[in-house]
């Protein structure tokens, strides 16, 4: 099979979730909350092959990974990232693969990284602070994002309000201060080099991700997660202007279908030379993609 053509491509959707094995085992964390917090009943669990296969009849590309969360949950993730990395290999037109790492793994997790990269191809990784519980300039995660800046990948960070928890007694133990997006302005100072994008419009702090933003050169901010009819202004002007060539679609399927999210989108106020670059243009290049059959 042919590797990415861009050209082909009506979008690139940079934030999307495996939540089930190809063995038939589901990630348990959470999905029936998830999807009564975003309003959408019971939350379709998709394997890799059932959401490339989503994604190729759509003529979207994808980033998909699960979480690692296992110092809080003490479970494993599902699937692995071996199984989502392996998988990937035979959609290469659709599919861009990113592992997650829980940085309570210390050094096992920064071997089980690097043996991602260099074996396997993984492209980028996923953090998630509120559910892995630690903050993102915590000193004891940077062995892991050496490992990544070193080998020229992107790390992703959630950021803002989760869903995971969300109107659960206690908040399911799930703890907001981590997510906010200007612990991972310290992670930008000390890794320069290593391309950063923080997750979701970042409520309550979506000003700080923009600060963030348009001070660091390599940090972006993907859409995921909400629907554009409620993004904040702010949002929307520096998508407009400053922040035009760093700013990505995301969808965070499968709780959010990028139909729904494209079909928002088109009723705000984003200027038309703009939205072929958050749609496609600005993840292309982020990601080294090339039109006319090139692989990634």
């Amino acid at each position: 099979m042919t590797g990415m053509d861009v050209d082909e491509l009506v979008a690139i959707d940079v934030h999307t979730h495996v939540h089930r094995s190809v063995h038939g085992e589901a990630h348990s964390g959470g999905a029936e909350d998830m999807g009564e917090y975003f309003g959408i009943g019971a939350m379709p669990q998709y394997s890799l092959p059932e959401l490339a296969e989503y994604y190729r009849e759509r003529k979207m590309a994808a980033v998909v990974f699960g979480v690692d969360s296992i110092s809080q949950s003490g479970e494993e993730p599902v699937p692995t990232n071996e199984e989502v990395a392996e998988l990937a290999a035979g959609y290469p037109d659709v599919i861009i693969p990113f592992a997650s790492i829980d940085p309570a793994r210390g050094a096992a997790g920064v071997k089980a990284a690097r043996r991602l990269i260099t074996e396997h191809g993984v492209k980028g990784f996923k953090f998630h602070p509120n559910v892995q519980a630690f903050f993102p300039n915590d000193r004891a995660a940077y062995p892991l994002y050496e490992v990544i800046a070193e080998h020229g990948r992107v790390a992703l960070f959630h950021t803002g309000q989760t869903g995971v928890g969300a109107g659960q007694r206690a908040g399911g133990g799930i703890r907001l201060k981590y997510a906010n997006p200007m612990h991972v302005d310290d992670v930008a100072v000390d890794f320069p080099d290593m391309p950063i994008i923080l997750a979701h419009p970042s409520f309550p702090w979506q000003d700080e991700a923009l600060s963030v933003a348009t001070h660091k050169p390599q940090v972006y901010i993907d859409l995921s997660g909400w629907s554009p009819k409620y993004f904040p202004p702010q949002l929307v002007q520096y998508a407009n202007s400053l922040l035009k060539h760093k700013v990505l679609f995301g969808s965070d399927f499968p709780v959010i279908t990028p139909e729904r999210w494209m079909k928002d989108f088109e009723g705000i106020a984003i200027k038309d030379e703009v939205r072929p670059l958050i749609m496609k243009e600005n993840a292309a290049k982020l990601f080294g993609l090339r039109g006319t059959g090139a692989g990634a």
